[in-house]
């Protein structure tokens, strides 16, 4: 009686979220828990935008919206993309989601099918094969460990494609590593595409703005690319929109139409008045994302410095989001007391229950061997954190 579907008993639930659900167990409990765990900024929503969620209020925007967004904030995330990344898209070829991540599974869902092949680079985003998995295709692991800046090869992704390749997901600025592709390692990858006429690319943007080398560049860019690419953007991130839920695609326009068509039957278009706070979002003022980011590249800088005086840790220097991705394998074996250390996941745990910092073990994203803390949080809590991890795994024998 109490049978779910084959393609849920298919999925693995959320760790990022499960690690968070525990955290706030403990919290509950009276635990001075430090949360790394969770992907968002701690910042609230810019003032002009709130305003223009108030305004969308006064103004009556309380019913259904056309599936892919108001033309008003299409044409203002087309406006964006012709001006921040010179690339022209038709309001035809842009659909409005809720959320990045309903942007993300609209692509995955119209493309990929049962036998189809996926390329996810490791570490990755704990969701992206869990999607894969949910439209009947295969995920095929191309793992960049951290001598390689977590960043994949264009040999390695030559000797990953088959016949059976419909799709290549790339993450730039990247969760969970916040390693940052290059122009120039964009093109390499785009040489063996063109190679591949059947591959297209799902290029999630999410984390554009906070990055610490300057300007973004996006494999759209590349010659012969925009035709088979999905960009995924929205305004989670850089406008520290978390709750908002709104995200986009740009795409070719028949993989605009078939998400529009895929999103009609199961969510319709996104909350109208959160539609009117992104069009602000995007059509005002700049300044605040580039005050956030210069907090997390603060940020960024003190983790670091932090992380690399904890013994046996293995950490490279991001160049965007705001993670940290270190390798703590130099661990595994070790004991506090009865607890083994066996893996991440483990080590995870016995950060959250002896040292009350809460982080996410790597086994989720791909990378066992590492785990991620998130800098979205203040200077304060950063520090203490490294101290308390310092201090914990000073107890591991």
């Amino acid at each position: 009686m109490n049978q779910l579907s084959a393609r849920l008993n298919r999925l693995a639930p959320s760790a990022t979220l499960a690690m968070s659900q525990k955290s706030g167990e403990l919290k509950a409990q009276g635990v001075d828990v430090i949360n790394l765990s969770v992907g968002e900024p701690d910042f609230n929503t810019p003032d002009h935008i709130k305003e223009a969620a108030k305004k969308a209020v006064d103004d009556n925007y309380s019913r259904y919206s056309p599936v892919p967004g108001y033309p008003a904030l299409r044409q203002a995330i087309a406006d964006k993309l012709k001006r921040e990344n010179g690339l022209d898209y038709a309001l035809s070829q842009i659909v409005c989601s809720n959320g990045a991540k309903q942007s993300v599974c609209n692509a995955v869902m119209a493309l990929v099918g049962e036998g189809d092949e996926v390329i996810i680079p490791a570490p990755y985003w704990v969701s992206y094969p869990q999607m894969v998995l949910m439209a009947d295709g295969t995920p095929v692991y191309v793992e960049a460990g951290i001598e390689q800046d977590f960043k994949i090869t264009p040999g390695q992704l030559e000797a990953a494609i088959t016949p059976r390749t419909r799709l290549l997901i790339l993450c730039s600025p990247s969760n969970p590593t916040g390693s940052v592709y290059s122009a120039e390692e964009l093109e390499g990858l785009a040489a063996v595409l063109r190679r591949h006429e059947n591959v297209i690319v799902l290029s999630d943007e999410i984390y554009e703005h906070i990055n610490y080398v300057g300007r973004h560049a996006s494999i759209a860019s590349c010659p012969g690319m925009k035709e088979r690419t999905v960009l995924v953007n929205g305004v989670s991130k850089a406008y520290a929109m978390t709750g908002w839920r709104i995200g986009f695609i740009a795409a070719p326009e028949w993989i605009a139409k078939a998400c529009n068509k895929l999103q009609g039957q199961y969510t319709s278009g996104p909350c109208s008045v959160s539609q009117m706070a992104a069009t602000a979002a995007f059509a005002g003022p700049q300044e605040c994302v580039e005050e956030m980011r210069r907090a997390f590249e603060r940020r960024k800088e003190l983790i670091v410095k932090l992380a690399k005086e904890v013994p046996g840790f293995e950490v490279n220097d991001p160049h965007g989001a705001f993670y940290l991705f270190p390798k703590c394998s130099a661990y595994f074996g070790k004991k506090c007391g009865d607890r083994v250390i066996n893996n991440s996941m483990d080590f995870a745990m016995f950060l959250l229950e002896e040292a009350h910092v809460a982080t996410v073990g790597g086994d989720a994203f791909g990378s066992p061997e590492c785990f991620r803390m998130s800098y979205a949080t203040s200077d304060e809590n950063i520090v203490e954190a490294l101290r308390r991890i310092k201090e914990a795994v000073a107890r591991l024998q």
